[in-house]
């Protein structure tokens, strides 16, 4: 019988050897690895895409940012970016009881929000005895603006602006003159403590906060840059640099000792 019209089944070789298989005491191939550069942008990625940041040397000055809507006794929406009044006060506690924190700087962008929550963080920046400044960059609206005079200097950015208006209430609102006595003397907390902690009169700042004609569907007034340093309130026009340089000048002026010596 012929063999060459059988299937070949079988190698003719010893062993046998298949493809895709390793033979006996062989090692599996490693491959080589990608070599990946160096000393480029992406050396610097992390997770998700992001950036490390540069590193932050040691600095005596700390800085709060009041952001979105400042948030009071009610939870806000998720969708809000927002600013808890209960997490802003234990950090100011934190700044005046740390003796390595000899200024602060206060960073506002914010639309206002529960006026309670906001004349308390500014009665405590207020009462800080430790050199603060405020800057306003975006927008310093509503009760943002007790908050941005509450420093013992203030600046704001050439194109932001502060809104003063009528506080208002949200929700059920009962018809009786109580309520209505009761805002006026919540708008009364909210004016002295403005005209306390800044230069412009009590007289202008009401003028300005029932002005009628510039705000639609509302009374108030918008001030852009320098009309709100020309009204009075705030000190002066400036951005990050300006707003550093007067804080460390009023730390160097808070460590200066007092003249004289110890009276008997």
């Amino acid at each position: 019988m012929n063999n060459q019209y059988l299937p070949q089944v079988f190698s003719p070789t010893w062993p046998w050897t298949t493809p895709n298989k390793l033979r006996l005491n062989e090692q599996p191939q490693t491959p080589n690895p990608v070599p990946q550069p160096t000393g480029t942008p992406t050396s610097n990625l992390q997770e998700l895409g992001q950036l490390s940041p540069p590193e932050q040397p040691d600095s005596n000055i700390h800085c709060i940012t009041i952001v979105g809507q400042i948030e009071g006794h009610l939870i806000l929406p998720s969708q809000n970016k927002t600013t808890k009044y209960e997490h802003v006060i234990p950090q100011l506690v934190a700044i005046e009881q740390n003796p390595k924190i000899s200024g602060l700087l206060i960073i506002l962008n914010t639309v206002g929000g529960d006026v309670e929550a906001g004349l308390a963080i500014a009665e405590m920046i207020v009462s800080l005895s430790k050199p603060t400044v405020s800057l306003i960059l975006g927008g310093g609206h509503s009760i943002g603006v007790p908050i941005a005079v509450s420093a013992d200097h203030s600046f704001i950015a050439p194109t932001a602006t502060m809104t003063i208006h009528p506080i208002r209430l949200n929700g059920l609102v009962i018809g009786v003159p109580q309520t209505y006595e009761y805002l006026d003397k919540m708008q009364d907390r909210v004016v002295k403590f403005v005209t306390e902690h800044s230069r412009i009169p009590q007289e202008k700042f009401r003028e300005l906060m029932f002005r009628t004609g510039e705000l639609a569907r509302d009374i108030g007034t918008v001030l852009v840059g320098k009309e709100a340093v020309d009204v009075g309130l705030v000190d002066s026009e400036g951005g990050i640099e300006e707003a550093l340089e007067k804080l460390n000048q009023l730390i160097v002026e808070r460590q200066k000792p007092s003249k004289g010596g110890p009276i008997q």
